[in-house]
């Protein structure tokens, strides 16, 4: 494109050329030729006058002669205002060109190089964005779809770096449970269980091992939905209580760690049995896990919604871990040395929102207090 306009340019500029030298050339031959044939004969008969005597008539062919003269030297000047239209021609084309050079054909060029390290790969490239040229509000689109897409690139290697850790974590934390599972029957095997109580204490520990490992394949499998808007979520009316205190008790099993105040109202809700189940025990799970104390559960109404809160006498969150506690993956650092995959609290913030809830998380002094509120319905 910039060859076809200078092709153009130089081109006009040669027609404008050719044209002015034309006339040029052949107004001042031609002008020049009858000036000089008619001053001849002036003056030819201005020198017969003076001859004949004829002083008075030779004096006003004279001045006819001077005035022939002044308009000879009159016709040089309309050469000069031909030749000062021609350089004015060609300053309007000159000017034309670097217009359209500078606010078209160099931005273009500029949007051409980086296309073409787009198509490269390279989204290191930046597209400066200028204002004065007609293409600036494309050299703004175009430079804010590199950074798009670099941070596309960028979440998606994260999100593989992401992956790889869970399913490592996850993994690692199956085997614990197994290689205590494999132990203890073994022992049964071996016939090391010689009293009912060991016998049954070892088949107990079977059976929450395998809880556990249940625990884990059911984070792997949330985990490996591209998107927790795919988890379904059924609603449906229930009480609240008395759901709370079921759940509890077979939570708590024989460990007695964990108590429901029952409140001596009744609240209903609209929520998905299974995964409210899900909220309790990752949060009481968590609770035994981090904090190793007593848990507390009890029920508030409040403003037109039912709470439940969750209350350990452990050390709580650190401050600084607070404002991302609920994002994916991400551990405390209260939870060096525990397993886990980062993925509870994130999913249980997921599930609440998706029943129209909320969670919120508070530092008591003696511990830490969770909170899930929803909307209670009337029966």
């Amino acid at each position: 494109m910039k060859r076809r306009l200078t092709g153009i340019m130089a081109l006009f500029t040669a027609v404008i050329l050719g044209i002015t030298a034309y006339f040029y050339i052949s107004d001042r031959a031609a002008d020049a030729g009858d000036i000089r044939s008619g001053q001849i004969v002036a003056a030819n008969e201005i020198e017969q006058l003076i001859r004949m005597g004829q002083a008075e008539k030779a004096a006003q062919k004279a001045a006819e002669l001077q005035q022939s003269i002044r308009i000879s030297e009159t016709g040089v000047n309309s050469d000069s205002r031909v030749l000062l239209f021609c350089a004015l021609s060609l300053i309007l084309l000159f000017s034309v060109f670097a217009y359209v050079y500078f606010m078209i054909l160099r931005p273009f060029d500029k949007m051409k190089v980086f296309a073409g390290k787009i198509a490269q790969g390279n989204f290191d490239f930046p597209l400066n964005f200028e204002r004065s040229n007609y293409f600036g509000a494309f050299t703004w689109a175009f430079d804010s779809m590199r950074k798009e897409i670099t941070k596309a690139r960028s979440c998606e290697r994260e999100a593989i770096k992401n992956n790889k850790t869970v399913i490592a974590t996850l993994s690692h934390d199956i085997k614990t449970p197994i290689s205590s599972i494999r132990a203890y029957a073994e022992g049964l095997e071996a016939n090391i269980d010689s009293t009912y109580e060991k016998r049954r204490k070892y088949l107990s520990t079977i059976m929450r091992k395998c809880d556990e490992v249940s625990k884990l394949t059911d984070d792997l499998f949330l985990h490996s939905l591209a998107d927790l808007d795919k988890l379904k979520i059924n609603l449906e009316k229930l009480e609240l209580c008395r759901f709370l205190e079921c759940s509890v008790s077979e939570i708590a099993a024989e460990q007695n760690d964990v108590c429901f105040e029952e409140p001596d109202f009744d609240v209903f809700v609209y929520a998905d049995r299974n995964r409210l189940l899900q909220i309790t025990e990752n949060l009481i799970n968590n609770a035994r896990k981090y904090a190793k104390s007593q848990i507390d559960v009890r029920v508030m109404k409040k403003d037109g919604n039912v709470e439940i809160h969750f209350r350990d006498y452990g050390t709580g969150i650190a401050d600084e871990d607070m404002p991302f506690i609920f994002d994916k993956f991400y551990r405390g650092k209260n939870s060096s040395g525990e397993q886990g995959s980062g993925l509870g609290l994130y999913i249980v913030k997921y599930i609440t929102g998706q029943m129209g809830g909320t969670v919120v998380l508070e530092n008591c002094e003696d511990g830490l207090e969770v909170t899930v509120s929803l909307p209670a319905v009337q029966r």
